[in-house]
């Protein structure tokens, strides 16, 4: 007996090293392909020049962004379900594919077809690609790190976060883009007065290709990287729907029925209205509100993009020590004074600071909702269940965008969205207070 166990443990301890070392990589992967897909937040970059090309609306822009973010929630529900039954690997390939091709196909084609065309690419075709590839990484490496759901969760969701951050770097080092950007606000603000100038074909053309390069980039590195991703060895996991309810996982159709499912829903949705109507229109509403040029606002989001990927993290591994209900409570509640006040300054270093708050909180809801979820209903079904929470971000997605572009284009001014933001926030906050986990005789109740 003493022999065995010594041969036991001589073979484990390596089979577990290799397992930890494993997990990493796995994470490693996974947030490589989050930063090819968290460029999406880079999108305001593109507002004022396809305005100034195009003759759009800040509407017609943003509805692009919107359609994109929309179609990424129901990609992540197609996603989450293929690849709890076929793995992540398939999913996240097809999506870093998608997205790719979407780009390629918005800079090849918008030019001549006009806004339907990008609404389709990068919105429909783009979207799709974006959940099918989002979803995959968080259920997988959720499943490899069951210690610590929110570090583990944190760590990946964190490079979609820093996507925007570093294509805005990238960006902004480009001369013939910060060219492009600044004759397009000059494009827009001649258009208020006599002299009326316009985008050339050559400025048209940076733009297309810029779009099309990085399709390019994104096809290649995410979908090698998303060639890595891989669920853990199975351990002895319940194989039907029924045996894992009774061992405390909800099937997708059972968490569904609870009211639980419900306020996990509408705290994400909450979160992402708040801080995405800010991110689609990141860079029109900084020079709004300070004036500066446009390479300088580019800039300046750029750098507090950072703390959109920081969030994801720096919440995620917070809700470990003090749970997933209080880090909501301090997410929603650090942004209501924000949007109370941030309309009525005008410094950029003020502006800049504050919205990095917001944005460090943006990431948070999405740092800590996929452990929330594993929490709540298990994650056996985590693909799917968490797929359809994150719908709430694709209709999030149209909503924020929209209701700010609404008001810009009938106020002239996107600062009057803000107080009602803040109120929403207020209300949002009885969500994280009220809810707690199913109990066991609620596992009984749903499985019946």
């Amino acid at each position: 007996e003493y022999l065995s166990m010594t041969v036991l443990q001589t073979f484990k301890l390596p089979a577990e090293e290799a397992r930890m070392k494993n997990r990493w990589a796995v994470a490693a992967a996974g947030t490589v392909v989050m930063i090819c897909l968290g460029t999406v937040y880079s999108w305001s970059l593109f507002t004022e020049p396809l305005i100034a090309s195009f003759n759009w609306t800040s509407a017609t822009t943003t509805w692009t962004f919107s359609v994109a973010i929309f179609f990424l929630g129901i990609g992540a529900i197609i996603g989450g379900r293929w690849q709890d039954q076929g793995g992540p690997r398939p999913v996240a390939v097809t999506g870093a594919i998608l997205w790719g091709i979407g780009n390629i196909l918005a800079g090849l084609g918008t030019a001549r077809f006009g806004a339907l065309w990008i609404y389709l690419t990068y919105g429909l075709l783009g979207g799709l690609g974006l959940g099918l590839a989002y979803i995959t990484p968080v259920a997988a490496v959720t499943k490899w790190f069951p210690d610590r759901r929110g570090l583990g969760g944190g760590i990946v969701i964190m490079g979609f976060g820093l996507g925007a951050f570093i294509y805005n770097w990238i960006l902004k080092s480009l001369p013939a883009y910060t060219t492009v950007a600044k004759h397009a606000a000059d494009v827009i603000k001649s258009r208020k007065t006599a002299n009326v100038i316009a985008m050339d074909a050559h400025d048209i053309n940076v733009i297309m290709t810029t779009l099309m390069i990085s399709g390019a980039i994104y096809l290649v590195v995410g979908g090698l990287c998303a060639l890595y991703l891989s669920n853990p060895p199975q351990s002895g996991a319940p194989a039907t729907p029924a045996a894992s309810s009774r061992a405390g996982f909800f099937t997708p159709i059972e968490a569904a029925k609870t009211w639980q499912f419900f306020c996990l829903w509408m705290m994400l949705f909450l979160n992402v209205t708040a801080g995405i109507l800010f991110i689609s229109n990141a860079v029109p509403i900084m020079r709004e509100l300070t004036r500066v040029e446009p390479a300088k606002a580019a800039s300046v989001y750029g750098l507090i993009a950072l703390f959109n990927g920081i969030g994801r993290f720096f919440w995620g591994a917070i809700s470990d020590l003090i749970g997933r209900n209080g880090a909501y409570i301090l997410i929603y509640g650090s942004q209501v004074a924000i949007f109370f006040t941030v309309g009525h300054l005008h410094s950029v270093a003020a502006v800049a600071m504050l919205f990095a708050i917001v944005l460090l909180c943006y990431g948070g809801g999405f740092g800590t909702m996929p452990s929330f979820t594993a929490d709540y209903f298990g994650t056996k079904f985590i693909g799917l269940i968490y797929g359809w929470i994150l719908l709430a971000w694709g209709v999030a997605g149209v909503v924020g965008p929209i209701f700010v572009a609404y008001v810009k284009d009938h106020t002239g001014s996107f600062t009057g969205a803000l107080p009602v933001i803040a109120i929403m926030l207020i209300v949002a906050t009885i969500f994280p207070i009220i809810v707690r986990k199913p109990a066991p005789k609620e596992f009984a109740r749903v499985s019946s």
